[in-house]
Order: C-alpha cells, then sequence, then structure tokens
C-alpha cells in the first residue's frame, strides 16, 4: 500500500478539501440557500453513552448534510438498531434507511427504559439487515463523495474496507477518535480514548487505508458541555425533538454509572463529543486543525510517529469553544440556517 507521507497527504487533503469547501462553505456574497448539503453515512453505537443521540439529533437537523444510511456499530447491535428506529419513527425520519451492523445482539442497553418493547418491524422505513454491506453500495452509489461519519468503534469501517477497499475512492473519513495531548475532562496528558480501546485494530485499517481522515480527539469534543444558558434554551424548548431528546437523556442518566459526579438533569448535559465530529463533516469553523502523523497502538492510544505515522487531520484546539456550542444550540432547536 501507497505510504502517506506529508507530501502524499497534503496532495490528497487539499484536493478533499477543495471539493468540501466548494459543497459547503460559502463564498463571499454566496446565499446558504444553493450551498449543497454533503452527504454523510453516520455509524453509531447509540444506546450506550447519551451523547450520540444528541449528534444524531444534530446531524438530522442540520441543512448543511444529507444522510444517506445509518449503521449501527459495536455489539448489540440489534438493540442500537431499534432505539434508532424508535428515535427517527417519533421524529418523523423514517426516509433515512438503518442497517445492522456486526454483532446483532439484543440485550438491554442504557436507553432501555426509554426503548420499552418497540421492535424493528414497527418501523416505517428501510432497514438492512447487513449494514456493511448497505454502506459499502451507498459510497459507490453515489454521485458524490461521502463523508464517512463514524461516531463509535471503527468495527463496522474496518469490515468495509476488508470486504470491499476501492470504497476510499468516494468516501472520506470523519471520526470521534483518540487523544493527542489531553485526556477526558482536559487532563494533562494522552488518554485510550473509548472508541479506539475497544477495537483499535479497525481504527489502525481505517487509517492505513489511502482516503482521507480526520479526527475529534478528546482534546477538543471532550469539553464540550451545555450549561447556563445554552442548557436552558434545550431545557426549556417544546419542540417535539427536544422533548425526545430529554426523554432520553433523562432515562440514561441514573444508567451512567461511570460519571462521578453525575450532571443535574436540570442545569446541564452530560459531556457531548460526538457532537463535534458532526460539525467536521461539513465546517472546520471554531477550531484550530492540525495534520498529525497518528499510529493506533494496540493499547488504544493514537500516538504521535514521525516515522510510522500517518498523517491525520486533527481538531486540536478551540478558537471559540463557546459559539460552536451556540452553533449547537440554534441547530438542536432548529432556529439556523447552519
Amino acid at each position: 500500500m501507497k505510504k502517506f507521507t506529508r507530501r502524499t497527504f497534503n496532495g490528497l487533503s487539499l484536493a478533499v478539501l477543495g471539493s468540501l469547501l466548494l459543497k459547503s462553505e460559502p463564498t463571499k456574497g454566496e446565499k446558504k440557500s444553493i450551498l449543497r448539503p454533503v452527504p454523510v453515512i453516520l455509524d453509531t453505537d447509540i444506546g450506550d453513552d447519551i451523547d450520540d443521540t444528541w449528534a444524531l439529533m444534530m446531524l438530522l437537523r442540520s441543512h448543511r448534510v444529507t444522510p444517506k444510511l445509518i449503521t449501527t456499530s459495536f455489539g448489540n447491535t440489534k438493540y442500537r438498531t431499534r432505539l434508532l428506529a424508535k428515535l427517527l419513527q417519533k421524529i418523523n425520519c423514517v426516509s433515512v434507511p438503518i442497517g445492522l451492523g456486526l454483532s446483532p445482539l439484543n440485550e438491554p442497553g442504557n436507553q432501555s427504559e426509554w426503548l420499552g418493547n418497540y421492535q424493528l418491524q414497527n418501523f416505517n422505513g428501510t432497514i438492512y439487515q447487513d449494514g456493511v454491506d448497505a454502506l459499502i453500495e451507498t459510497i459507490k452509489k453515489s454521485p458524490e463523495q461521502v463523508t464517512l461519519l463514524c461516531i463509535g468503534p471503527a468495527t463496522n469501517i474496518a469490515e468495509a474496507l476488508r470486504r470491499d477497499p476501492t470504497i476510499t475512492a468516494n468516501a472520506r473519513f470523519v471520526g470521534m477518535h483518540g487523544s493527542i495531548k489531553r485526556g477526558y475532562g482536559g487532563e494533562e496528558g494522552p488518554a485510550a480514548e473509548w472508541n479506539v480501546k475497544m477495537d483499535p485494530t479497525a481504527l489502525q485499517r481505517v487509517f492505513d487505508a489511502p482516503w482521507e481522515c480526520t479526527i475529534a480527539p478528546l482534546d477538543t469534543c471532550g469539553l464540550i458541555k451545555l450549561k447556563g444558558t445554552q442548557y436552558k434554551k434545550i431545557f426549556k424548548n417544546n419542540d417535539p425533538w427536544i422533548k425526545i431528546l430529554m426523554e432520553n437523556y433523562q432515562a440514561w442518566l441514573p444508567k451512567a454509572s461511570w460519571l462521578s459526579p453525575k450532571p443535574d438533569f436540570n442545569s446541564a448535559s452530560s459531556t457531548l463529543f460526538d457532537t463535534l465530529a458532526v460539525h467536521l463533516t461539513y465546517s472546520e469553523r471554531f477550531l484550530i486543525m492540525e495534520d498529525l502523523p497518528l499510529k493506533v497502538t494496540d493499547e488504544g492510544y493514537t500516538v504521535l510517529d514521525e516515522i510510522n505515522g500517518r498523517f491525520v487531520r486533527c481538531a486540536v484546539g478551540w478558537k471559540d469553544q463557546s459559539a460552536f456550542e451556540d452553533e449547537l444550540v440554534d441547530i438542536l432547536t432548529n432556529r439556523s440556517g447552519t
């Protein structure tokens, strides 16, 4: 396989980013209404941490993207797909097809209380039993480059690359993965981030593939929380989508045993890691971006390696985190054309 040096990465990165910017970033005097949304496939481990549900709502409400398919990943995928299907049904978004990822178990999860006895046969839209195959076919049949948005372990993506390596010709990868200089909660020093740690081999395969890769690491995404006025705009909103989001957050919070202390449901969100990856599908606004040579270790770390690393575009810092959070609230409450 061709080695990804700084020169080869920059050539690919500039070409791909140029194409993306032509589609999603307005030029001076250009009206937002003529922008073409970015085609996106979402791969999610929804149903463990609640940030996947926030990210799903953000993705579906943003005018900057067009969801083409949503697949569920990383074990227990039947439970995850049932949850996804009920969410889509409740917000009347059944036109977006969904697919079961690998390991279709159906064990209870952290949002099972809200899910109840909802079954896949209750879903009025399209469900693919082989979500990986659906992902491959969606990419190959798309007339435009597809952005593959992965907000869980990259298990499905690695399997798609194994089955058909040619998907890289019509796709780019954006993921919520890794930790460069800061870990959870902004702690100094890198951490073995969950999505990487649960399947490091999968992300190694993703980074080995000849396509552009962009990640939202803990350095930036691990700092996103809504509180104060920002959270009140969500909490007090009567929009049906927001009501469903808050129902899930409230049902999930007692199950989040790893959180200490837990946020107060009435005043703050938990950490919304995955929302930054959604943002990166169409924009790098608000962020400090760097192209870094990364290597994925077997222990789940994303380490800098000038010799053996592959160049990955990384959101390493914030220019304006508060402005991003304001925009997130506007998207979720459907008050923005963003």
